[in-house]
């Protein structure tokens, strides 16, 4: 962990794209509420194929515009053109965006052409050859390794060419079992990866939708958490409360141990991420930087 000692604390926010005026409204909302704490940026998700795409773009420039805080635009490659990302990375450059989530991304279904890009390391040397320094990228990092890795040497150097394309920091998918994540940083400091590699934090307000992103996306609910959520049933108060606990202790030991910040998948909620921000005190921690630019 020496490696992620040095960098100054970090924390951000994750939106998606709302897909009605209703989830607009309430969006607003939230990052307003968001804003307040002053976080370094807010990343906003993008759906691979076109699906959201679009809407993804207008939710940046509104979180921009509205709360003047830094705004990191997820980018996915599958599916996707040279002329077409380069059009996307024209029009974020024209509207003062300057910082990038550069990701693989997940097949549509139905598509078999994954378009001229394969890989996410493909992706952020694209960027670094059309735009420079002008973007600082985030990529992906997977504590307990990516669902469709061969292996976990294979995932790690798959992890490592991205940061030799030019990435400038990662944020990890999210995990509660804080060793991952250490002995992930231990392994990429071995292979001298040396980049912000800051732990991504879910917090659990709902068994069933927890579970069904968790068994999509490989993230790892230990036994004695999921048989927990199980045994509380349809008493959401006692699930919350238990929930903030042990989110609330997983955050603790990541930022004793020197985790360069956190990074909140909000779920497009004000409260959780909230109660979490308050219960750290990260009010009280100085250092919270924006990254250079």
């Amino acid at each position: 962990m020496k490696s992620q000692t040095s960098y100054p604390k970090a924390f951000s926010f994750e939106f998606f794209p709302p897909k009605t005026p209703q989830g607009a409204d309430k969006l607003r909302a939230v990052s307003t509420g968001f804003a307040e704490l002053k976080p370094c940026f807010f990343s906003v998700t993008f759906g691979a194929g076109g699906s959201t795409r679009d809407n993804t773009f207008k939710t940046v420039i509104d979180l921009k515009d509205h709360t003047g805080i830094d705004v990191a635009p997820h980018l996915s490659c599958i599916g996707s053109t040279r002329d077409n990302i380069r059009d996307i990375l024209t029009a974020y450059r024209e509207r003062g965006i300057r910082h990038i989530v550069a990701l693989r991304g997940d097949m549509p279904s139905g598509m078999r052409d994954a378009g001229e890009f394969r890989y996410a390391n493909e992706l952020v040397e694209f960027i670094r050859n059309e735009t420079g320094s002008h973007f600082f990228i985030e990529v992906a990092a997977y504590p307990e390794f990516h669902p469709q890795a061969q292996s976990a040497f294979a995932d790690l150097e798959n992890f490592r060419r991205k940061v030799q394309a030019g990435a400038d920091a990662a944020l990890t998918q999210y995990f509660y079992n804080p060793d991952a994540y250490f002995r992930f940083v231990d392994s990429c400091e071995k292979l001298d990866i040396d980049l912000p590699i800051v732990p991504g934090i879910m917090p659990i307000t709902n068994h069933t939708q927890l579970a069904r992103f968790s068994d999509a996306c490989g993230a790892e609910i230990p036994r004695w958490i999921r048989k927990r959520l199980e045994a509380f049933g349809d008493d959401t108060e006692a699930l919350r409360a238990f929930g903030l606990d042990v989110t609330l202790e997983l955050c603790r030991t990541l930022l004793e141990r020197g985790a360069p910040g956190l990074h909140f998948y909000s779920m497009n909620q004000l409260e959780p991420s909230l109660q979490l921000w308050n219960e750290l005190g990260l009010q009280d921690i100085k250092g919270s930087a924006t990254p250079s630019l």
